[in-house]
């Protein structure tokens, strides 16, 4: 069942064959969480980039001051990571934790490369998975410095309604960067 989910979602951007197909699953692994679990920790080494089969992750910073901010969440379906130290195999920038019993497909920086040059077709799905992930930042931040609290609120629920029943409101007013008064209010407006 798993498999068919992932080949469905890299299939949506690339058809492969099933030897290709088996060839992309060799380079994944999978693994289980339970909630509250981190997958990464800020400071240590960054090992994998995560496809998420079932649960909820939660990708946070921590700034200077020690207060934590929710930069993204990740359903079924979503990839996450923290992306900078992937790449680069620096240590965390961020956390990212479980919000649920969460399973996810693990790929290493090595098998990515290898991947990309064995499968080349691969790596056009992992352009357009960086690109739609680029517009999609550049679109909270906008968000962010332009919109209110209650339309970032809005727009948040009309995108992800299941989000809401499946995060803590503490964990919603991080993310959309209002304090859990201004989220009550919201909620009850």
């Amino acid at each position: 069942m798993m498999e068919q989910l992932f080949r469905a979602h890299i299939e949506r951007v690339i058809r492969l064959t099933d030897e290709e197909f088996g060839l992309l699953m060799s380079h994944f692994s999978l693994k289980n969480f339970k909630r509250r679990d981190f997958l990464i920790r800020k400071g240590e080494s960054v090992k994998y980039t995560f496809w998420v089969v079932s649960g909820l992750l939660k990708l946070e910073h921590e700034d200077a001051s020690g207060k934590q901010h929710v930069v993204a969440f990740a359903m079924e379906d979503w990839w996450e990571g923290d992306y900078y130290a992937f790449y680069n195999q620096s240590p965390a920038t961020m956390s990212l934790q479980a919000l649920e019993d969460t399973q996810v497909l693990c790929m290493t920086l090595q098998d990515y490369n290898a991947l990309c040059t064995t499968l080349p077709k691969i790596t056009y799905f992992f352009l357009e998975k960086a690109n739609r992930g680029h517009i999609g930042s550049q679109q909270r931040i906008v968000e962010l410095i332009s919109a209110n609290a209650k339309e970032r609120y809005d727009k948040l629920l009309s995108r992800y309604p299941a989000l809401f029943q499946r995060v803590p409101h503490t964990l919603i007013a991080s993310y959309l960067g209002v304090t859990r008064e201004t989220l009550s209010r919201l909620l009850t407006a």
